[in-house]
């Protein structure tokens, strides 16, 4: 150990680190290079690297010294933290190694390799001159300080960070953003009704003592006509008591509502079934849509599966030197069914928007548990039809309302212990890449950036934040000891005891959204990028922007209808509520009216509806050409093959591709697979040599040396041009006969070669097996004759013809 802490300064410089309160140096490197990534910019950077109990610190040579009073930041643009780190690989002479506590070394490493849960792969280089000793101890260091996560490692993990006591006193004293919503109050809960102008519902503390449910939040939205003693006899008629309430309400006047799956074995009493139906249907008395999530969308053992597929496809592993071929990579990236789950995902987001567009209906969101894909879906549609939802604080807020409060389990589908793998499924990153797709699909549209969602991306891998420490709002006041008092009909209202296996002295943990603890200014300035403003709403007619609500209905129903919307088709199955009999006149009624949009796809007979809708006063299409967006039309997705990528900058960014030949070589000798390059080309020089002296006819078109900018965009592998290749006008002039001269060309690194004999274009012509095809538009030069020699043709002459065209030299 190379210092030791001290809690009288807020931060310390350690040889040049800017150490947290509380933290300790282990080991330091110098003389190491860490390879930049392509948003860093490539290349290597000089500088010293250090491990304490809590991170692997980069610290690069020209970095300005570090300002004592400034807040502690909890990691550096070129930090690793050690709960982040997966595995350790080191590189040797021509051998690798998976470096663990146990393990021994006989060998100096020249290259160590940090496989990160983020799918970052961070390489470092030890320096010729680095002494051998500070190599094998740093390895050693980082081998066991970093620990494969358990129970109990996250807890050290995060005292090492956050336990000192001026870092308790620090976070204790940091301000929340004002300018987001934290669903944490009623206040926050009547701020969000009023902004989307959500009339007729009203927030609720009936689970304010988490008493009716354990997982729903403490305040919850339901209509107005409901009270508190009556809706308590709904909860249990739903999976964990998870009753139907109000998320998002469209401008047109539609409401979003999420639910769990209703329990069949409990008797239905005369009033269960009047509260039961207001909440159903919220403040539309004409027509409810239930759409069914848990049959179309992939559960979460299938998300995992699909993730490690792909993590394992997009990372490599340099340790066992197992890749996937180049030409089997795009079919094994299809077999992960990674991009099938965001399409369908999307696809899912895109009916229930265009439903919702449609106005006066409420459309609920039923799933088994109500934890997993509702907040995948729910949060979708927000994003498509609310400008406000694209902005970085508006965003943030989603997340807070529809995942951090409504219970989805954090904790147990990241699986920060790794105790419990059946639990474990990054649910939470299918939506990130989700937005990115649409982010790709309409970056004018959003106000954050990429940068954003991998900055969250990355955070999720993090330990320290109370966002995703927690599987719902009761265990995050629970940890923070701010439970209240509990009721039971013996004793009655009694305060609650806390856990006795919580410590006291347990660090706060802040949230997620402090983006000041892990980035600079700088890097949090490319979180956002400027957009139009978002016009304001107009004055509400009824809680609905449709000037005409009565024109054009999805349906022609009458009041009390329930439909199912299930793999793109409209239902109304005599089960779908189980209060309600199969008996029911209303449901036959219903029912016969229904055949007639069963038979069409649900999502064309939406598109279809949303295209007769009548829009606005004063808002305009897209398609038209004149007059502004109409800011609450969906985002549609283009969910084609060709228009779903992959997200490379997240996954891809350690791929092993980008980290082969990683060893960084002066400017005077070039790159190994350039030095390949090169000793090819002087073959093909030589033999062009060769049969120029052995040719009696020398040709009569002098061979010019070989340019580096020419033809860069031929594919080597098949001889396929993107664009014709640009022809200079000294080509088209007849040159005396002469021997060929020999001219050094240089390449941009290392020496040049001795001696370089002129390109010479090949003498190979098999039948015309040898042709050249372009992509975009043909040649405009003349077709090459079959000697392979230029002469122009005079102008009054024709073409001759050829098997197929080729280059011309």
């Amino acid at each position: 150990m190379l210092s030791q802490s001290g809690t009288n300064a807020r931060s310390r410089d350690v040889f040049g680190l800017r150490c947290l309160p509380g933290e300790c140096v282990l080991q330091r490197a110098v003389m190491v290079r860490k390879k930049l990534t392509a948003r860093e910019g490539r290349g290597w950077l000089s500088g010293t690297l250090f491990c304490t109990h809590f991170r692997v610190a980069f610290v690069p040579q020209d970095s300005p010294k570090p300002d004592d009073n400034a807040d502690p930041v909890l990691l550096g643009d070129h930090d690793i933290a050690l709960a982040s780190i997966e595995k350790v690989v080191v590189v040797g002479p021509n051998r690798t190694k998976l470096v663990t506590p146990n393990s021994s070394l006989k060998f100096t490493p020249e290259e160590l390799v940090l496989y990160c849960r983020d799918l970052r792969v961070i390489c470092f280089l030890f320096d010729r001159l680095t002494p051998d000793t500070q190599v094998i101890e740093m390895t050693y260091t980082i081998a066991k300080t970093y620990q494969p996560l358990k129970p109990g490692s996250v807890l050290s993990f995060q005292n090492a960070a956050l336990g000192s006591v001026e870092m308790k006193q620090f976070l204790s004293n940091r301000r929340r953003d004002a300018h987001m919503n934290w669903f944490e109050s009623v206040s926050d809960w009547e701020q969000e009704l009023e902004r989307c102008g959500a009339t007729g519902w009203r927030v609720s503390s009936v689970n304010d003592r988490f008493e009716m449910s354990t997982s729903l939040p403490r305040f919850i939205v339901v209509p107005q006509k409901v009270l508190d003693t009556e809706m308590k006899k709904s909860f249990a008629h739903f999976n964990e008591g998870r009753i139907p309430r109000w998320c998002w309400r469209h401008p047109r006047g539609s409401d979003l509502l999420r639910m769990a799956s209703f329990q069949n074995n409990i008797y239905h009493e005369k009033d269960d079934i009047r509260n039961l139906e207001l909440i159903l249907f919220g403040c539309q008395s004409s027509l409810c849509v239930v759409v069914e999530l848990g049959e179309e969308l992939p559960s979460p053992a299938d998300i995992q599966l699909a993730h490690s597929r792909l993590r394992a496809l997009c990372l490599g592993d340099i340790s066992t030197s197992v890749t996937v071929p180049d030409d089997k990579w795009l079919s094994t990236l299809e077999a992960t069914h990674w991009i099938d789950y965001i399409r369908s995902s999307l696809k899912k987001a895109s009916e229930v928007a265009c439903l919702l567009h449609g106005g006066h209906l409420t459309v609920a969101l039923q799933e088994a548990e109500d934890r997993d894909m509702s907040c995948v879906v729910s949060s979708l549609v927000q994003v498509m039809c609310d400008p406000h939802c694209r902005t970085q604080h508006g965003f943030q807020s989603l997340v807070q309302k529809e995942w951090v409060m409504a219970g989805h389990r954090f904790y147990s589908r990241i699986n920060y212990h790794r105790d419990n793998d059946k639990e474990e499924a990054p649910v939470f990153l299918l939506f990130l890449d989700c937005v990115w797709q649409l982010w790709s699909q309409y970056p004018s549209r959003f106000q954050l950036t990429d940068d954003f969602l991998l900055a969250l991306h990355d955070s999720i891998h993090l330990p320290l934040f109370s966002s995703f420490l927690a599987n719902c709002q009761r265990e995050r006041c629970k940890r923070s000891q701010n439970i209240g008092q509990s009721y039971t009909p013996v004793n009655g209202w009694r305060d609650v005891l806390p856990d006795s296996s919580l410590d006291p002295s347990d660090p706060p943990l802040p949230p997620v959204w402090d983006w000041a603890l892990q980035y600079s200014n700088q890097r949090q300035a490319r979180f956002t990028q400027p957009v139009p403003p978002i016009p304001p709403l107009q004055p509400l007619l009824n809680g609905n922007l449709n000037t005409n609500p009565d024109a054009h209905r999805l349906t022609d129903t009458i009041p009390g209808s329930v439909f199912l919307l299930s793999r793109g088709t409209f239902t109304c199955p005599s089960n779908l509520l189980p209060w309600r009999s199969s008996s029911s006149g209303v449901y036959k009624k219903s029912h016969r009216r229904a055949p007639s949009s069963e038979n069409m796809p649900g999502l064309e007979r939406l598109l279809k509806a949303w295209a007769l809708t009548e829009l606005p006063q004063g808002l305009t299409s897209s398609s038209g050409p004149q007059g502004p967006l109409d800011p609450y039309e969906p985002l549609l997705p283009f969910l084609m093959g060709p228009c779903m990528g992959l997200w490379r900058e997240c996954y891809l960014r350690g791929a092993l591709q980008a980290q082969a030949f990683s060893h960084p070589i002066s400017a005077n000798h070039p790159h190994p697979v350039e030095r390949l390059a090169r000793e090819v080309q002087q073959l093909k020089d030589k033999l062009a040599q060769v049969s120029t002296s052995t040719d009696p006819h020398p040709p009569t078109k002098r061979a010019e040396p070989r340019r580096p900018d020419t033809n860069m965009n031929q594919n080597t592998n098949n001889g396929t041009f993107l664009f014709p290749a640009s022809r200079p006008q000294s080509a088209g002039v007849l040159r005396a006969a002469a021997p060929p001269t020999c001219t050094n060309h240089q390449t941009p690194r290392g020496p040049p070669p001795a001696s370089a004999p002129p390109s010479r274009p090949s003498h190979k012509d098999n039948g015309g097996s040898n042709k050249h095809t372009f992509l975009f538009g043909h040649s405009s030069v003349t077709e090459a004759r079959p000697d392979q020699r230029y002469c122009p043709a005079p102008s009054n002459a024709k073409l001759p013809k050829s098997n197929g065209p080729s280059v011309a030299s």
